[in-house]
């Protein structure tokens, strides 16, 4: 039985929501959400319910991590709290502290206690890289062609090697290594969804990515599961199939407007000064060159595959739109048929 769970990043949507969803569970007796500051639901009263989740602010980057596992008698830890872009305000460096070094205090406090007996990390796909040369799909046994050499996919590849050492020196502890594609669905707030979310899409000229999403409850409901039950290992975790950025853009009633390449970077730029969209490095090559990876390993471990494939997790995506006035789906088909037929 899962006893006091303690979940990392509970401020962003779906840390909350994975803290709500273990909260709601009568297996577990407690659980512990920390963060640099209050989710939005104890600030506002809005937001994400966490139920009956306890906040503790803490800054994993302190010791004062390791104070509240020992406190707490925690064991199981789910890290959730990896950031994908800089902070408005901040910039790299803070981002990768917060990404590594907390990482590695956040190991460190768990490798002392005696009482962890599991911990599920997410992490993400961004650690295969993206390049031309990259193979069709891949496995979680593929190495990279081309390793992220900076940004979000470049931490994510440093606390990875982190936790397998953890892994190695406490093998006494169940560690679950979660590589999650992009997420997507009505609460998703991220760099993915505000690009698509714009009226004009710039794309790179002479490419059509394939791009992969995974819904938020599936995404939620396999972190429940990490953590209430005993599944080592690396796993990719992806809703089935694959879409095109054309299609992408097409189903949500954008116009895509190829540009070369040096001026995709200067746009984004722009974008990024703008508040618009906040694109990394590796998210950039990701529209150039795509990525796609195999869940047939977590499926076969959890004896399920994800209620959303990618097209009917972006789908779900869109018709949140349509509910805040956007253009129905069968319009915005309708206008690109007759443009294709011209």
């Amino acid at each position: 039985m899962t006893h006091t769970v303690l979940v990392t990043g509970v401020s962003r949507y779906i840390g909350a929501r994975v803290a709500g969803a273990l909260a709601a569970d009568p297996k577990i007796s407690r659980v512990i959400g920390v963060d640099t500051t209050p989710p939005l639901s104890l600030l506002t009263g809005e937001g994400v319910p966490l139920g009956r989740t306890e906040f503790v602010r803490v800054d994993l980057r302190s010791p004062d991590i390791a104070e509240v596992i020992e406190a707490a008698d925690i064991d199981v830890v789910v890290h959730m709290s990896l950031v994908s872009a800089p902070v408005r305000g901040g910039g790299r460096v803070p981002m990768k502290e917060h990404n590594v070094i907390g990482t590695m205090q956040l190991l460190a406090a768990c490798q002392r206690s005696a009482a962890v007996r599991r911990v599920v990390v997410r992490s993400t796909s961004a650690v295969y890289g993206s390049s031309p040369t990259d193979p069709a799909v891949f496995t979680e046994d593929v190495e990279p062609v081309e390793a992220p050499h900076s940004g979000y996919g470049k931490d994510a590849t440093e606390v990875e090697g982190y936790v397998r050492g953890f892994a190695r020196r406490r093998p006494d502890v169940t560690v679950s290594l979660l590589r999650f594609v992009n997420l997507m669905g009505p609460g998703v707030d991220s760099p993915i969804t505000r690009y698509l979310r714009q009226p004009v899409v710039p794309t790179v000229f002479g490419f059509d990515p394939r791009l992969q999403f995974i819904h938020e409850d599936d995404a939620v409901e396999v972190l429940r599961r990490m953590a209430s039950e005993d599944h080592p290992g690396t796993f990719n975790v992806t809703g089935d199939g694959v879409m095109l950025l054309s299609q992408c853009v097409r189903r949500a009633g954008g116009v895509s407007v190829p540009v070369p390449s040096p001026g995709f970077r200067i746009l984004s730029a722009v974008a990024r000064r703008a508040g618009l969209v906040e694109f990394s490095p590796e998210q950039l090559r990701l529209l150039s060159h795509g990525r796609a990876v195999d869940g047939g390993r977590l499926a076969a471990e959890l004896g399920r595959r994800p209620g959303y494939d990618t097209a009917a997790a972006f789908e779900d995506f869109l018709r949140s739109r349509q509910a805040a006035g956007n253009l129905p789906l069968r319009l915005v088909d309708g206008f690109a048929d007759l443009i294709t037929a011209r």
